[in-house]
């Protein structure tokens, strides 16, 4: 369990991150947390630039294939859902 907080929390800091510049950059009144763009994307660079910048400051190892498994999971998590729901509803309006 240790191991998995100590992967866990320098992404969990980098979502936060992503979540306060989405929502600086499109605006308070328009932000839309579903939106893949720029919402989405916004979230996902940031939680995998700042957390592979906090796993270096923190001394936590940076491989090629930790940066590629870490890339696709945050995105598929972060994105993800966000394209289920852009589907669902677009399938909805039709």
């Amino acid at each position: 369990m240790t191991g998995f907080l100590t992967t866990l929390w320098p992404f969990l800091i980098g979502a936060a991150i992503g979540w306060a510049v989405a929502y600086a950059l499109t605006r308070s009144d328009v932000f839309l947390p579903s939106r893949i763009v720029p919402s989405g994307v916004v979230i996902w660079v940031s939680t995998v630039i700042a957390g592979m910048i906090l796993r270096v400051v923190s001394g936590q190892g940076t491989a090629v294939s930790f940066i590629i498994v870490a890339t696709i999971a945050t995105g598929v998590l972060l994105i993800g859902w966000r394209a289920l729901t852009a589907f669902s509803e677009a399938r909805r309006s039709r």
